[in-house]
Order: structure tokens, then sequence, then C-alpha cells
């Protein structure tokens, strides 16, 4: 395989027959520290990253990372030393961030179910601001704000109806997603936060989904955005930030989604063309930022042939790795080891008891039992999707630094997965 054919750029790549990650060899790696073993670059990371940062050059913006794609505490921490804001989910994503370095100012809280609870806890703490999803939820966190005597700053998540060209499941822009306020309902709803005691607008939001790879889908957004804008404000409601969502896609395979600078130029080009230009700019990538900075290594347990298919049994399974089985997503996957002689079309499949548990499927591969392979675009919605399905314990997380190897989360035993659970009397 010549290395150019890796999606994931430099920092993964062929040395010699070696798969690699900045420099440090994968089979070594796995020497150390067993498999299934999630590998991370933080140069990877940062490379994504800076693309946003030279797309933003000169202007009021800021980065916001969608931790749901990677939630380990490490990758914040690089993230948040990077100058990151953060976008979450969750009071256990606000829990991490936090327990990662960030500021409570640096929070964005999205997501349509935020409890009472998880209210109060940012009020108290001060967040940047709530990303509101519904009108019910406008009267919820108006009457926590009011109970604690503080105004909550929100920004509403419009859904522009317009159709991001992905997987449905990650679709989230569309009349049918159960995600924000629906555009025609809009100005009705800025203006009924308005009139709350406990709220204070500052801002309007939107994300039409994840793994975009086309450039149309977010200039159509953005139009809708902008004209929802202009009126919010002729109503005399003061909006001080744009918030344009995360969702750009990575290279899986043979996709050919915009540089995140490239797409930013188109972007900001209508903005300015709007006369929205100088207004401050809110994004929340994920994906885009870890996904190809990751990959999965395995390691070959039995080669099973069968008369309509070959079945390359490994060690990592949808528990590990779910987006196959909840996507029937296309991960690349190479060996640690090039090896010489014929490859063989295989299904590679994992451990777990179920017929979904595939990684990949028809993948032509020179192996053998106790080889290792790589699944490759790995860094996304993995670990953070991992589960303990068939009481498997999640996998070991490194991250390399150049020449140096962190661990950053150790392999989950069997005590670890009991230490919560009660016998009867």
């Amino acid at each position: 395989m010549n290395p150019s054919h890796l999606p994931q750029g430099t920092a993964v790549r062929y040395e010699g027959d070696s798969l690699c990650v900045e420099g440090v060899r994968v089979a070594d790696l796995a020497r150390a520290h067993g498999t299934p073993l999630f590998v991370y670059s933080r140069a990877a990371m940062l490379a994504a990253l800076s693309a946003y940062q030279r797309g933003f050059a000169g202007r009021k913006a800021r980065v916001h990372y969608a931790l749901k794609a990677n939630s380990s505490l490490a990758i914040l921490q690089v993230f948040a030393r990077a100058g990151c804001g953060f976008d979450i989910v969750s009071g256990g994503e606000l829990e991490r961030v936090l327990a990662a370095g960030a500021q409570p100012a640096d929070i964005i809280f999205s997501g349509v179910g935020k409890t009472r609870a998880e209210m109060r806890r940012a009020l108290e703490l001060g967040i940047h601001c709530f990303n509101v999803e519904s009108e019910a939820e406008l009267e919820v966190l108006n009457a926590v704000a009011t109970e604690l005597g503080v105004r909550a700053p929100v920004s509403l998540r419009v859904n522009p109806d317009v159709n991001p060209l992905t997987h449905p499941y990650i679709s989230t822009g569309l009349k049918g997603n159960k995600f924000g306020i629906a555009h025609n309902d809009a100005l009705r709803a800025y203006r009924h936060a308005a009139a709350l005691p406990g709220l204070r607008v500052v801002g309007i939001d939107c994300h039409i989904g994840s793994q975009i790879t086309n450039v149309t889908p977010y200039l159509d957004a953005m139009d809708r955005v902008l004209d929802l804008v202009a009126a919010i404000e002729a109503a005399g409601i003061p909006i001080a930030h744009i918030d344009f969502g995360g969702g750009l896609g990575i290279v899986y395979n043979d996709e050919q989604p915009p540089a995140a600078d490239a797409l930013w130029q188109r972007l900001l080009a209508k903005l300015d063309a709007r006369g929205f230009g100088d207004r401050q700019l809110m994004i929340e990538p994920g994906r885009s930022l870890v996904g190809n900075a990751g990959i999965c290594v395995t390691e070959v347990l039995y080669l099973k042939p069968g008369e309509q298919k070959n079945f390359c049994i490994v060690d990592a399974a949808m528990n590990d790795l779910p987006r196959p089985a909840m996507y029937e997503a296309f991960h690349q996957i190479v060996p640690v080891q090039r090896r010489a002689g014929a490859a063989t079309v295989y299904d590679v499949v994992g451990p777990v008891c179920e017929s979904g548990d595939w990684i990949g499927r028809e993948r032509p591969l020179s192996a053998q039992a106790g080889d290792l392979l790589a699944v490759l675009s790995a860094g996304a919605y993995c670990m953070s999707m991992a589960s303990n399905y068939n009481s498997r314990g999640r996998a070991a997380e490194v991250l390399v630094d150049g020449a140096t190897v962190h661990v950053i989360r150790e392999r989950e035993s069997i005590e670890d997965q009991l230490r919560t659970e009660k016998l009867l009397p």
C-alpha cells in the first residue's frame, strides 16, 4: 500500500513496511499496551485545529470543540491548552471539561434534554451560553435561573430545514429531526425568550448534521440563519454572536470534504457580502478535529473460511468501534506490518455475540492469526460511544506526542466493571 492511500495524512504512515504514528511503531505500542488499543496523534489534532485557525485569521471567532466526538480527558486537555472552548451536551461532559482545565466561560451547553439539575449546575458555574433547543426548554431554564436570581445567557438553536447530504442518523437540520426550533417558529421563540425575566438573549445557533462533505448545505444554512438574524434584530432583539455549529466531514475512504480553511473562506465571503462579517462567530467542530488523529489496533484471533464468506475474527468489536454497526460506516483496515503474499477477501468481525458485530466487509487482506491490524480514522465516535456489552472492558488509549507516548486511559478490568454493582443480600 502506498502511504498516500492512508486517509490520515503524515501523522499515520508506513515507514518501510511498519505502520507508525508520529514515527512510533504501532507494533511496539501494541506489544507494550495490548489490544484493542486506541492510538492518537497530538500533532494530527493540532494540525486539524490549525486549519480552522487559519480560516478565522483576523476575525472575531472562537472554536468550541464538540467533545461528544471524543471526550477522553487528555484530548480535552490538548484542545484547552490550544485555546479552544467546548461544546457540551450533558452534565457529565460539563464535569469532564472542568476536570481537563477549561473555564466555565469557555463552555457552550447544547442538547435537547437538559435537566433542571444540569441547568442549575451550569448556571452556578457561569457558563458562556445555553444553546436552547425548544420553547419548552426556554420556560424551564427561565424558572431555574429565576430561582437562582440570575439571568441565563441563551442562544436558540434554529433548524433551517437544510439537507446536509449525509447519513440520516447524523442529519440534524431537517424538519423531521428532533433538534432545534423550526425556522418558521424562530422569530416568535426569540420574542418569547426576550420577554422572560430569567433569560438574556445573546446569540443564534445552527447545526445541520455531521460528516458533511459538500459546501452547499453550509451556504444554504447560512443564508437562512442570516435572514433570521435580520428579522430578529428588526424586532428589537440584538444578536451578539452567530454559532454555525460543526459537522465538517473527514476522509474515511474516498470522500473529498473541503479543507476547514477553504470552507470558511467561502462562508466568510458570504457573511461579508451580507454585511455580517464583523460579528462574533462560534463553531463547534468535533469529528474533523479528532477523527483522523486516531486508530484502533486489533489482533487477528482466527481466520475462518466459509462457502459464501471468509471471516477474519479480531479482538476489537462493536463495543469498541460502534460506527459500522450503528451507521454501516466504512473504516479503512490496514496491516500494522505489511507482508508479502496473495490477499484473501474477508469480512472483519469481532467476538461479540451479535451478527451486527462487524468492523469491515469484503476487505482484501494478507493476514494470519496473531497479526495486528489497524482500523483507521477511529478518533471520533469510537471510544466516546464504547460500551461494556458482553462484559467486555473498554480499550486502553495512548497519545503519541513526537517520540513520547502517554497512557491516557488504562484498560478497563472486570473489577472496574463490577465495582458499582451490588449482589442481593
